[in-house]
């Protein structure tokens, strides 16, 4: 009887870990606090015990005074909340459910960089104890949450997997600056190791999930489902600024042609633009990375990647151009760029195309201003060496509107033309004032 005792209760106490998160017996924690695993940490510390871990251990001061170092989240967000911040691994150790959101960027050629991950499962693999679960959310290729972080975190806890701890996969879906599109209200892919893992994760999931969740048959289809959202949304938009480059050799604005196409109810309004960011710019090389190693080599999503990362390039010989046009000395002209974050609304810097593109007109020996209302002057300058201008100046022989700010889409046109030359070129990325603009110097892409 005591043998049989023993069988029965050991998959039990794995079974009750969603009981156990909400009566508070038992705790959740956050490894990566970033813009992913803050915003996670925080909604579930709304009803269940949670603890925030973060190697950086200014940012775990920030937090602890209620801030956002990502400038996302306003002081409120951190109100009723039943978290700790810490910096400390042994901390961990009263923690029973782990989630893992640290980034996962390329390195300088593009190929994956999985030290974040891969520390993160070396520290988890360090506290790992039986009956805990597992849960990476960071964006990997199909495969890498068994192949590379599972063997970490048995080998360092000497545990057996499904057997003493669980593994699950439930990709991010954090949208920096959307305000619509939020954690809660968006359907959350969740997987697991077995069918009672899928189950527990589901429902821990599901207590700060309101639109659900959609469960995933295996841990793979969830890593896959995620790499592939992304990969898509670059393949659009590379399509729209391979047009674009065609478009403008016809002298045809692309604007007015997505708009015209959009008129028919299958056309998706994809647009041109630089495409930077710590995810659809990232991503696609995840997945190209597995597919090398599996002996095949890809052709649409590299031509697709190629494309997009030629864009800062395409619009640099633009505005020299137009600069060699109507300035007789190129290392006198001067270029504004507005905006440097790698999107709208938001303070986030990393993988910016317009850093590339100030660094490509610089290569023409044009003098570059570069102002931003929302990136730090500071960390700009540690991630590119590029210094941003305290103030924006005047006579500027060229003008590209990089990132649509509202800050920039309040303005009128004449604010803009005020300054620069009366020949100066001006380059809308966005197409924010073809309406109002009638000019040769004017141009969009």
């Amino acid at each position: 009887m005591a043998i049989v005792f023993f069988v029965l209760l050991h998959p039990l106490n794995l079974s009750m870990i969603y009981n156990d998160l909400i009566s508070k017996n038992k705790t959740l924690a956050v490894i990566g606090l970033g813009y992913v695993g803050l915003p996670i940490a925080l909604e579930f510390a709304k009803k269940i015990k949670v603890i925030g871990f973060d190697i950086n251990e200014e940012r775990i001061q920030k937090m602890q005074n209620k801030i956002d170092p990502s400038n996302e989240l306003e002081n409120n967000a951190f109100d009723n909340t039943d978290i700790i911040f810490t910096s400390d691994i042994q901390k961990l150790k009263e923690a029973s459910f782990y989630i893992v959101a640290v980034p996962t960027p390329v390195d300088e050629h593009n190929v994956p960089n999985l030290i974040p991950v891969i520390s993160a499962s070396k520290t988890i693999g360090q506290v790992l104890k039986k009956g805990d679960y597992v849960v990476f959310e960071s964006t990997v290729y199909p495969g890498c949450t068994e192949e590379d972080c599972l063997p970490i975190l048995q080998n360092l806890s000497g545990l057996k997997f499904i057997e003493d701890f669980k593994l699950g996969y439930s990709p991010e879906r954090i949208n920096p600056g959307d305000k619509i599109h939020t954690l809660a209200n968006t359907i959350k892919i969740v997987s697991g190791c077995d069918a009672e893992s899928l189950e527990q994760i589901a429902k821990v999931y599901e207590i700060v999930i309101q639109a659900g969740v959609h469960k995933a048959p295996t841990i793979k289809v969830a890593e896959a489902g995620k790499i592939i959202e992304n990969t898509q949304r670059d393949l659009n938009i590379s399509l729209m600024n391979e047009l674009s480059i065609i478009f403008d050799r016809m002298g045809i604005n692309t604007y007015d042609v997505i708009e015209a196409a959009g008129t028919k109810w299958n056309f998706h309004k994809y647009q041109p633009g630089l495409v930077g960011g710590h995810c659809i710019s990232v991503d696609p090389f995840y997945l190209t990375y597995k597919a090398d190693q599996l002996g095949y080599t890809s052709q649409v999503i590299a031509a697709g990647r190629r494309v997009n990362e030629s864009m800062p390039g395409f619009i640099a010989k633009k505005v020299i151009q137009h600069v060699i046009k109507n300035n007789a000395d190129v290392k006198e002209a001067k270029v504004l760029v507005l905006g440097v974050t790698f999107k709208e609304d938001v303070s986030d810097i990393r993988n910016s195309k317009v850093a590339d593109l100030i660094k490509e007109l610089q290569g023409y020996s044009l003098h570059v201003d570069a102002v931003d209302p929302h990136a730090s002057a500071e960390e700009f300058y540690h991630e590119y060496g590029i210094q941003l201008a305290s103030e924006i100046g005047n006579g500027y022989d060229a003008i590209v509107l990089a990132v649509s700010h509202k800050e920039y889409k309040i303005q009128h046109f004449s604010y803009f033309n005020n300054l620069g030359t009366s020949k100066c070129f001006f380059a809308d990325l966005k197409g924010l004032f073809k309406k109002q603009v009638i000019t040769e110097n004017y141009w969009t892409l």
